[in-house]
């Protein structure tokens, strides 16, 4: 079984650099694509109670034979439910859909700077780990101002910002503020729905390696020192995306795939996301 890395937090604790997602995974597929990414050796998995299939989650999980204390479990607070009060009771409501007594990691969905509740959330957060409800806490979406409101108000930094990641939004300034403030960056949509599959840097190393373009394109993820969230309901598709431990990206090969970046978003501008759902 392909033996993950880990990236220490600033908090001590330890997260695999390479998971699994289940965003827009339909709730009947859930326990099936959770079941048989863990047996392939996934050894995390990243989820939402906005996702709805956080039961399947947590089925999956049971069902895989994977002891709990080998699987790091991710999930978020949604917009409208941020606040003290509100996010406690929907970490406790991911506590029991998934059926665990602990979380791994809970995240801030987005900052939705527009109700002006991520502070508070935040506050929320770190009263939950010293509970011991969750192990770590972190943010997604949190741009540079974000990040350095919750950490001059509360005294606490995140251990991880999920941001999207893709060749054609690398977001380098963002990454090199997390780097700096000790925050793991986790990318989300690291394949950028396949737009830069075609592109020479990405087929020139694909044709190197043998390798597929979204191989190539998360082991490019891998190589910037990330982590990385992948997704497919689909094993063969699972388990091609785990196949990304053998084999290297050349210095050039890094330097050209660089020039892929365009600043082109797939998913929402943090500064301007409102609430929603």
């Amino acid at each position: 079984m392909t033996k993950i890395p880990k990236i220490t937090m600033n908090d001590g604790y330890t997260i695999p650099q390479f998971g699994f997602g289940i965003w827009e995974v339909p709730p009947a597929a859930a326990a099936d694509a959770v079941e048989s990414a863990l047996r392939l050796g996934y050894p995390l998995i990243d989820g939402a109670y906005f996702y709805k299939n956080e039961e399947g989650l947590g089925e999956g999980l049971r069902r895989s034979g994977v002891a709990r204390e080998d699987v790091f479990i991710t999930t978020k607070v949604w917009n409208h439910e941020q606040g003290r009060d509100k996010a406690r009771a929907s970490v406790d409501r991911s506590l029991k859909l998934i059926g665990v007594e602990q979380l791994d990691l809970v995240l801030i969905h987005w900052p939705v700077p527009s109700q002006d509740l991520y502070v508070e959330t935040w506050e929320s957060f770190i009263e939950m780990r010293e509970k011991g409800l969750v192990r770590s806490i972190g943010v997604s979406n949190f741009n540079a101002e974000h990040l350095d409101r919750v950490v001059a108000e509360t005294g606490v930094t995140p251990a991880l910002n999920q941001i999207e990641v893709n060749p054609e939004l690398q977001q380098p300034e963002l990454r090199a503020t997390n780097a700096d403030l000790g925050i793991v960056t986790q990318a989300w949509t690291p394949l950028g729905n396949g737009r830069s599959f075609g592109s020479e840097p990405i087929a020139a190393a694909a044709r190197r390696t043998g390798k597929s373009p979204a191989q190539v394109t998360l082991r490019w993820h891998l190589q910037l020192g990330h982590a990385v969230i992948s997704r497919s309901v689909n094993p063969g598709r699972q388990a091609e995306n785990l196949d990304i431990f053998d084999f290297e990206l050349t210095d050039a090969e890094m330097e050209a795939i660089k020039t892929l970046d365009f600043g082109a978003r797939t998913g929402p501008d943090p500064s301007v996301f409102k609430l929603m759902g």
